[in-house]
Order: structure tokens, then sequence, then C-alpha cells
């Protein structure tokens, strides 16, 4: 990467000896989506974000009641902990602050003069600090357990491959920024895990996409996906997204062959101010002010997005052309933020350039505590890896069970509702299957929850994806988000076959692709040019609710009995004819999902859902307004 690049160091075991079966404890915090998760002997055994807990959306907090869960789920005491590891170097994370100030100067003081309490109290002694931290939950003080640090990159890594179902392959990383990396190109094989290249801030295909979502009027570090479902409502072929491209790629940034990006920094504040950008320039550069949050969205906001995202793809494709070059190898793992931008992944599979992917559901900074506890365990402890087909993050079910629902204290208090409890599967699926063909929306909350940010059938809102005006009565009436947000289906692999010419694995909801045209419905010949709403609301397919507006889905493969959806899905394709639904997470606009079921009942009386499953127990409104 010739814009910076260096090779990154390996986890090295300074051990004498190791344990049988080495039980080692992630943990990522400090700086958003904080996490938890334990391995032992190779097993995840249990991973988890803080804010399920703590319902505070992307808590960076210390991940305190994470990590109680993840002791609890495997039936262990601090005393049978045999490594703890955070997912990053915070002093090499100081040098860059460091260095990046000092650069900058005089600009950029007043950030630093912020930043800094939090680092001399906190970040800057971060082993004394998280010895406290474990002292307060139980660890003895005087405990001999090694305390250890991986690099960012490497725990991105770390988490991409060996949860993955190949014995050897390529890795690529790409994020906004760890400690120094921005970008990372390993490979895998066995046990071994060797990063070979960096790419290095500020230069960040991460950063390039917060700038912009900051610009588009959404909230960095967590809007990225809002700016990845707006730009298909830009045209492709407008003159002024194709300027647009022009501009990117000709003044904000220079990319190389081998994908590697140089920011041009006058364009950037990130490195010495609170904000992203410079307003004035960008507004002068792209012809349009910076759009505020809750403002109305235009064409001209759409195409930018678009061509942000044209120029995303771009550059993963390129990355990872290097990456099979520079490695040899014909098999691909992804991780780090940017690995959550699905359509590009669904490009880069598309492309044919490598025989198989596998990408880590929880693909952003939670992720970091799995892949830093798989690291040590594997390059530390240097345990023998099992290679599983399919992978081994069991359809990333990694966190706790919802409870119970205290059934005679909840009909007290809501002497509206219907409640009634089912021991049999099957006749549960067919009584939802019902309520969904009836155009009911319904929560479900069963089983272990998912580790990440997708619902993928243990916390999640279902629907019937055919139902007409589906799409928009789930974003107002029960999301209360943006209207133009699309939806996933969850389907089984006999659908994903006939809708989508898809017969690879996609259990995870990261990959795009498009319907089979004989599917898709004619749409009027202006259509790329309507305004965003018209264009919304246009007929595009009996899947309307699923299937965007650039005739793409984003898929959710079910192909397993395990699958806490299989048997629903069943049951809808006896009723309808389709093993398919609607599958969005159980949560609001700006809440975490739902994590226990006073979480899911919370939810679901708050809003206007026909019904919730809790485990066994179905509760209904007996009025709704369907």
């Amino acid at each position: 990467m010739p814009a910076t690049c260096a090779v990154a160091p390996v986890l090295q075991s300074a051990l004498s000896f190791c344990p049988e079966m080495p039980t080692v404890l992630g943990i990522s915090a400090y700086y958003h989506d904080a996490a938890a998760a334990l391995v032992r002997d190779g097993k995840i055994v249990a991973a988890v974000q803080e804010e399920r807990f703590s319902r505070k959306k992307n808590d960076a907090a210390f991940p305190a009641q994470s990590i109680q869960y993840c002791l609890q789920a495997a039936g262990l005491g601090w005393q049978e902990i045999d490594a703890i590891v955070f997912y990053d170097k915070p002093l090499l994370k100081f040098e860059r602050l460091l260095e990046t100030h000092l650069w900058n100067a005089p600009r950029g003081f007043l950030p630093f003069l912020k930043a800094m309490p939090v680092w001399m109290r906190q970040k800057l002694f971060l082993k004394a600090e998280l010895k406290k931290e474990l002292s307060a939950l139980g660890m003895d003080k005087r405990s001999k357990v090694p305390l250890l640090f991986s690099s960012h990159h490497l725990s991105h890594a770390a988490s991409a491959f060996y949860p993955s179902p190949f014995e050897e392959a390529a890795v690529l990383t790409i994020d906004g920024v760890g400690e120094w990396a921005t970008a990372s190109i390993a490979s895998g094989k066995g046990n071994t895990l060797t990063l070979h290249k960096e790419m290095h801030y500020p230069n960040s295909l991460g950063l390039l996409y917060s700038a912009f979502t900051y610009y588009l009027g959404f909230k960095v570090n967590e809007g990225e996906y809002k700016v990845m479902g707006l730009a298909p409502y830009g045209d492709p072929h407008a003159a002024e997204t194709k300027a647009n491209v022009e501009r990117i790629t000709g003044a904000l940034l220079t990319v190389f062959e081998d994908g590697s990006i140089q920011l041009n920094e006058k364009y950037f504040s990130f490195g010495y101010a609170l904000r992203m950008v410079p307003d004035a320039k960008w507004e002068a550069l792209f012809q349009l002010k910076r759009r505020l949050p809750e403002e109305d969205i235009t064409a001209a906001h759409c195409n930018l997005a678009l061509a942000l995202q044209m120029v995303t793809e771009s550059i993963v494709l390129q990355l990872a052309a290097h990456a099979r070059q520079l490695t040899g190898l014909n098999r691909l793992c992804l991780a780090g933020g940017v690995a959550l931008n699905c359509v590009a992944n669904g490009k880069l599979r598309q492309s044919g350039m490598f025989s198989d992917y596998w990408i880590q559901p929880a693909a952003g900074d939670a992720g970091g505590a799995l892949g830093a506890a798989l690291a040590v365990t594997y390059q530390y402890f240097h345990t023998r890896r099992q290679v599983a087909p399919g992978d081994t993050m069991q359809g990333a079910f990694l966190g706790p069970e919802p409870g119970e629902v205290d059934i005679p204290a909840l009909q007290a208090a809501h002497p509206d509702l219907h409640i009634e409890r089912f021991e049999d599967e099957a006749t549960l699926a067919a009584h939802v299957a019902a309520q969904l063909v009836q155009g009911k929306i319904v929560g479900w909350c069963r089983g272990r929850m998912e580790f990440g940010p997708r619902a993928l059938g243990a916390r999640s809102i279902l629907a019937d994806p055919t139902f007409p005006g589906m799409q928009k009565k789930l974003n107002l009436h029960i999301k209360n988000r943006e209207a133009f947000r699309p939806f996933a289906p969850v389907m089984l692999q006999e659908e994903a076959r006939q809708f989508y010419n898809a017969s690879y694995l996609s259990p995870y909801m990261l990959l795009v692709a498009p319907l089979v045209e004989k599917y898709r419905l004619p749409v009027p010949e202006n259509y790329a040019q309507m305004p965003l709403m018209e264009r919304l609301y246009t007929p595009r397919s009996k899947l309307q609710a699923v299937v965007h507006v650039d005739f793409s889905s984003r898929l959710q493969i079910c192909d397993s009995e395990q699958h806490p959806l299989w048997n629903l899905l069943h049951a809808s394709r006896q009723l309808t004819g389709t093993g398919m639904l609607v599958n969005t997470s159980f949560n609001v606009k700006d809440q975490p999902i739902v994590a226990t079921a006073m979480d899911a009942l919370n939810c679901f009386l708050t809003t206007r859902m026909d019904s919730v499953v809790i485990g066994s127990t179905i509760i209904s409104k007996k009025e709704t307004s369907s």
C-alpha cells in the first residue's frame, strides 16, 4: 500500500507451558460498542455487547455486565480464567493522538485539551484501570492471570479468520482507525495468522465514509448504514452523481493501484477539530450545503451518497484484489466496520475474485473482544484449531436467553392482552404464521441473543413482505425511523435460489443480491429520476417490503433446522407458498436491540406491534390498528 504501509507484529507467547483447555476472556471498551467474549479451548462460549444490558446504544463503558454474563454462561469463576485480553493497544493509540496534535499544532489545541483528561484518568493507564474494574467484579487483586493487549487489527483479523470454515484464507480488515492501522491484509493458515501490510491514519476508507455520514446529516459511528441505504435512491446516470465521483477521487483522495488511499487533509478536520470536515470547503466542492439532522433529503443528497458508495465499492474491490495477489490464497475473510457494508460485500462476491468468502457478523469494535480472545487462544496458548463446516460462530447466537414472562403479573397489569402458551414448536409456528399472513407485525424474542449489530432471528420483528404497505407501516408505526430505510428478508435456501439465484450461504445478513428479473414489476421510464418518496412507494415487486428501490435485497438465508426461524419459515411457506419474511431488529429508533423478556414487552407495549413471542408464550393485543 504505497500511501502508508508497514508489517504488523503478531501476538507472541512467553509461556513455558500451556493449560490443557485455555479459557480466555476478551474485552473491548472505552471507544464505542463495548463488549465481552469468552473462548474456552477454542470454542466460543459467549459474546455480548454492553449496550444490551445498559440500554445505552453503542455503550462504550467497561462491559461489566457483559463479563458477568460470559462467566455465568460458561459456569466458571475467576480462578478458571487463564488470560484476559483487551482488543487494542492504548499506548500506541495515545502515540497517534500526540503525533496528530503536534503535527496539526496550533490547530486542534481545544480538542486536545478535551481529550486529555479521560486519557490521563483512564485510557493511558488502562492496565491499572482494567484491574480495578475486574477486581470490582470479584477477581482477586493478587491474581496472576495474564492481562494482555492485542493490536486492534490483529483482533479484527482474528475475529474473521479463526471462526471461518477455511483452513487457510486471506484476511482483509477495513475500518476507521485502530492504533495507527486503517486497513490491513493478513493471511491465515491453521493456527497461524500473519499480518502482512497496513494502511495508516489519517488515510482511512472508514473515516472517509464517516465524513460523508456527518455531511449528510447522520450520526458518525452509527449512521453509516443509513448512508448505504440512501445510496440506491441516487441516479447512477445523473451528471451530478458522475461529477461527485470525480470530486471524491480527484479532490478528496488519491487511490493507488493496490486500493490504498491518501486523503487530501485540507478537506478533513477530524485530526484537529471536533467535526469531521470543514463545512465551507465541502460546500464549495460539492455545491451542496451540509444537511442538518431531520432536514429533508433531496435528490442531491441521494446522488452524493451514491457517489460515495460507488467509490467505496471500487476501493474495496481493489484492496481485495491486492490481498489475492499478495497472499496467493483463493478464500477471503473480512472484518472491520467497513465489512458491514453489505452492498460492497455483494459486489465483491459477484466479482468471482475469490472462490469463497466469510464475513464476521460482529465486524465492528464489539467483535474485537472476540477476536482478541481468539488471537490469544491460538497464538499465545497455541491451541489446536478445529475447522468446522459453515463456521464456529453458532449462528452468532452467543448472548443470554430472554428469561421467563410473569404471566399472572402481566395479565393483572394488562387485562386487555391475550396470552397463550404453546409447548409444541410446530403449533406455535403455525399460529404465528397465521397472524403474519393477515398483515400482523410480530415481535420475536426466543433463545440466545445475537452477537453483532444484526437481528438474526432471536431478537427480531417479523412481518409478511408481500402485505401492501408493510415497509411504511414498519418504519413509521413500529420502528419510528426514516421512511427511506430498507428492510431485509430472511428466507429458506430454496427461496434464495428462486428469487436471487443465491446458492451460497448467507446466514448473517451481510450480502446484498439483485432480485431475479422475472420477479420484478415494470417501473416508469423516469424511475431513477423520481423524488425519493415517489420512488420508494412505486410498486416494484410482490416482495415490496424487502426489495430496495434498486431491486436488491440484503439476504439472510436460513439453511439449518437449528435456526430459531426454521419452523416459522416452513409454516409461512405452507400458508403463502413462500418461505420468506421481513426480519428487522427488535428495537425502535435510537434504542439497542432488546435483550430480556421485559425489554421485549416494553417495546411491544409502546409500539403498534400486534403480538410478541417470548419463549413459548404469545402475547397479543386484543384490538389493534392494523
